[in-house]
């Protein structure tokens, strides 16, 4: 049976609130009063049951517990109960107008009560998310999905659920027409679609409009009737680099507004590095002895300069020079540009090997941050000489040059240094990855899971 405990969360959601609003309003009866004997008698008995139907009525118009796996977020949680609490609030403010001449309440126990549950509710809603992510993370709870239609824009979808797997969808496979190029790809063709979704139960077919077509897209709408499934569809609109996308309705014809305005976003150009001046800063103060001591190492362990200096592609296009600790022996590339191979790259020293695992070679670019060529979180520069080759396979990395790159990214984190431009080429949908949800919050989460890949010293 198909997720049989997923339905008890909204109502369990709804209880639990309507408790909670309760036991507040008797706390803070108490606190003010310092007695609760009269709690339940009129006129307190009064307000106590018009506060419980006023609850329950917002959550009957309002439906307040109804999000996707995908809006399921802290944000999104909190600014809901915030607006829970203000039309309750409304309500209570109507029932007291109407009241006020047979019955007195005190002000600062009604404050009181909503303070809180704000804190309580905002206390649970963070536990559950919490608690809910890190079970999805281990592989429970979790959606099946298919994508029909195999191209970059169906690898970006994958590619996206393995970044957040705490958000619980699990991959089943691709299916399209069967081609030489595409066999091993794919899990079956379109005859064999309908068995295989029955048989795995699958929740959700996304279908990519720019490799399917209508007739085949109208029999998968309509067996998701039967099957239980819900359909949704990929547009490719990494062309635009947008930020926002709404629909507009021209009578009953639907009509896709694009917002093509990222790069003049406030938050990118003006919140994003002022946060990057701050944290550069503060890392190299603080981290300056600490510094000193890898710059001692890195020296006495083999011959040649503390800092290594290279020339990459920035922003616009326009090129930079990025520094790093050395960690390859002087004249590494003697014989021409050349990628490493990893553990087995005789050209790395050995202190080396450790910096490059656990990303410590990396500090000196807090400089270039500074400088404004770089971000602390953005897709990795690379050399033109590369670049050349990756535009050549996926000419999708031009907008990976419309903004600055950074010492750390999705990409870095997920997939590590690139042996060859093909492992570059699948780092890169990574990267693109982030160019959707530049913010603040993605920008820590980053740097979170940069810090543990240090910490664990598992940097590829």
């Amino acid at each position: 049976m198909k997720h049989r405990f997923s339905f008890l969360l909204r109502p369990f959601s709804a209880t639990l609130d309507i408790i909670l609003l309760d036991i507040c309003f008797a706390l803070a009866y108490r606190l003010k009063f310092g007695t609760t004997e009269s709690l339940f008698e009129v006129p307190y008995l009064t307000l106590f049951w018009f506060i419980n139907a006023a609850w329950i009525l917002i959550l009957l118009i309002n439906k307040p517990y109804n999000y996707s796996r995908l809006t399921f977020t802290i944000q999104n949680l909190l600014v809901g109960l915030v607006k829970l609490v203000g039309l309750h609030i409304a309500l209570v403010s109507v029932f007291w107008v109407f009241t006020k001449g047979g019955f007195s309440y005190s002000r600062e126990h009604l404050l009181l009560t909503y303070v809180l549950f704000l804190c309580a509710g905002s206390l649970w809603r963070s536990a559950v998310l919490i608690l809910l992510k890190v079970y999805r993370a281990m592989g429970y709870n979790t959606r099946r999905f298919v994508v029909v239609g195999y191209g970059p824009l169906s690898r970006s979808i994958q590619t996206f659920y393995q970044m957040y797997p705490e958000i619980g969808f699990k991959f089943y496979g691709y299916f399209d027409k069967m081609t030489s190029e595409n066999a091993s790809a794919l899990r079956g063709d379109y005859s064999y679609l309908k068995e295989y979704i029955i048989r795995n139960e699958i929740d959700c077919v996304y279908c990519c409009l720019p490799y399917i077509e209508t007739e085949q897209l109208r029999e998968i709408m309509s067996f998701s009737e039967e099957a239980k499934y819900q359909v949704k569809l990929i547009v490719d609109f990494k062309g635009f680099l947008t930020k926002g996308v709404t629909v507009e309705y021209h009578d009953v014809q639907p009509v896709i507004s694009l917002s093509t305005h990222y790069l003049d976003d406030l938050q990118v150009n003006v919140f994003k590095r002022a946060f990057d001046i701050g944290f550069s800063l503060a890392v190299l103060g603080l981290g300056a002895p600490f510094f000193i001591l890898i710059a001692l190492v890195t020296k006495l362990t083999s011959k040649g300069p503390v800092f290594y200096s290279q020339e990459r592609i920035g922003k616009w296009g326009r090129p930079f020079r990025i520094y790093k600790f050395r960690s390859m022996y002087p004249d590494a590339e003697r014989s021409g540009p050349a990628l490493s191979s990893g553990d087995n790259d005789d050209r790395i020293t050995p202190w080396g090997q450790f910096m490059r695992k656990t990303r410590l070679d990396e500090f000196p670019q807090f400089y270039n941050v500074l400088r404004g060529e770089m971000s602390v979180v953005g897709p990795r520069p690379e050399r033109q000489f590369f670049i050349n080759q990756i535009l050549e396979k996926t000419p999708e990395y031009k907008y990976l040059l419309m903004v600055r790159p950074g010492i750390t990214s999705i990409g870095q984190i997920k997939f590590g240094y690139a042996e060859n431009v093909e492992e570059m080429v699948q780092r890169l949908w990574y990267d693109l990855e982030y160019l959707q949800r530049v913010s603040f919050s993605t920008d820590v989460w980053l740097i979170v899971q940069t810090v543990r890949v240090m910490m664990q010293g598992r940097g590829k």
